[in-house]
């Protein structure tokens, strides 16, 4: 018997087809340069499977509007959480990276992590089928959803300031750091007048955090 990977032991799945587990780890900068096969098409999949079990999730939750469960599963399954989900496992470092994968710093690359971690939910989905991965999603994913779920600050401000009829804009203040390593600055704005600034390592998490800021500046008003 072929000994159970590291990563398998995290997962508590041991997978039959093994190749379906290292093809899912295999970034593109890997592939060109072993000519081997790279995890997009994984990773496809496993978007989907990811996109679907939560959507069962959110629905026997008992979430009364679709459009509460969209904006949810939206935010569960978005870049940032799939991040989040892949640390508990410490997914960067069982990647397979080509050199200039490795010297962009790849295990770095949010992007890179998150597609890798829906290209193994594809490569459970293939190896051991639909309750087997759903059983991992409940173990790897569910208990974290409390630690990456954001509050919608920029809904919370939009309806705030919709009572005045007023109109609000976020501006891109500054942008710092490498590609891999971004650090962006927006402001969110009313009739010009700055009501909030915020930091964060994407567009939408400083959005975010600008609108949290104009929202308890103008609660102490």
């Amino acid at each position: 018997m072929i000994p159970i990977s590291t990563l398998e032991h995290k997962l508590g799945i041991e997978l039959t087809n093994k190749q379906l587990l290292a093809q899912a780890l295999t970034h593109a900068s890997y592939a060109n340069e072993h000519n081997s096969p790279d995890n997009e098409r994984l990773e496809f999949l496993g978007d989907a499977v990811i996109g679907l079990l939560m959507g069962d999730y959110l629905f026997h939750k008992g979430i009364p509007s679709e459009g509460e469960m969209s904006k949810k599963r939206a935010q569960l399954v978005c870049e940032e959480a799939l991040n989040h989900y892949a640390k508990k496992i410490n997914l960067a470092q069982e990647l397979h990276l080509g050199k200039g994968g490795e010297l962009s710093n790849g295990r770095l690359n949010p992007s890179i992590i998150a597609d890798a971690f829906e290209a193994i939910f594809g490569a459970v989905f293939l190896d051991q089928g639909f309750e087997v991965v759903k059983d991992l999603f409940y173990r790897v994913v569910i208990p974290y959803l409390d630690e990456v779920y954001i509050k919608d600050y920029k809904s919370t401000l939009q309806e705030l300031v919709q009572t005045d009829r007023r109109n609000i804009a976020y501006h891109m203040e500054n942008q710092s750091g490498p590609s891999h390593d971004r650090v962006f600055t927006v402001s969110v704005r009313m009739d010009d007048i700055i009501l909030g600034v915020g930091v964060g390592r994407t567009k939408k998490e400083a959005e975010q955090n600008a609108a949290r800021e104009a929202l308890n500046i103008l609660a102490k008003e």
